[in-house]
């Protein structure tokens, strides 16, 4: 902080955070100390690159104003990112309720007789704020890895949720297999059921048939001959 008999500036080093094509911006803060009010103006060496909101007001007595400076998007880095620009803050007593468009140029004319402040300000360029690191997927708190040592002498890591993980793919694979070897079986039951109830008209039609004729028909032995085959598919 640069303190002054009429404004103290905090900081005293604007650092601008720097990107290549995207503008930064960042903020100084003036403090009057004084009973009386202060009037301010800031420059720079490069106006062409820097916009300064306010660039000049009028701080009350005992209170604070913020300025912010925005640096226009660049197109390249400065040379070991150092950067040569800086700015200017004039300050000077200003009349009892004066505000910002009561300030002239005169009122910070030293050869005039006035009272007038400077402070210089240094640009420095920083390193703009990193990314959190990811999370590694899977990973939770209070968790670790799992080290296990193969036939080798080599020392594996493994997850601590591979072996849950496994065992519920297994756990949902036997619950499938079970599934299917039960709508195995109960299509093997109704196919013997159906089975027996052939078997069962069969036989009441050969009954049928040897009071009537005293013989089997050629029909009835194909039937029973089917009823052979579909037997043994199912019993494989």
């Amino acid at each position: 902080m640069s303190t002054g008999e009429l404004l103290s500036v905090d900081p005293q080093e604007l650092q601008f955070p720097f990107e290549l094509k995207k503008q930064i911006s960042c903020s100084m803060q003036l403090t009057n100390k004084t009973n009386n009010h202060v009037a301010f103006k800031v420059k720079t060496t490069n106006p062409k690159k820097y916009c300064v909101r306010p660039n000049t007001g009028v701080v009350l007595p005992h209170s604070t104003c913020d300025v912010i400076v925005t640096m226009q998007a660049q197109k390249e880095a400065p040379p070991d990112m150092q950067c040569k620009d800086k700015f200017l803050l004039q300050s000077a007593v200003a009349s009892p309720g004066a505000v910002p468009k009561d300030i002239t140029p005169e009122l910070f004319n030293k050869e005039s007789g006035n009272q007038v402040e400077e402070c210089k300000l240094k640009v420095n360029y920083v390193a703009p704020p990193q990314p959190p690191s990811p999370v590694r997927e899977g990973s939770e708190e209070g968790s670790s890895p799992r080290a296990s040592i193969s036939d080798n002498g080599t020392i594996n890591t493994t997850d601590s949720t591979a072996v849950p993980r496994a065992y519920a793919e297994s756990q949902e694979k036997s619950s499938e297999a079970r599934a299917l070897i039960s709508k195995l079986t109960e299509e093997k039951n109704s196919a013997i059921q159906q089975s027996n109830k052939l078997h069962r008209e069969l036989e009441m039609l050969r009954l049928q048939g040897n009071k009537s004729h005293g013989g089997i028909p050629l029909i009835y032995v194909i039937l029973i001959g089917l009823l052979g085959i579909l037997l043994g598919y199912l019993v494989k």
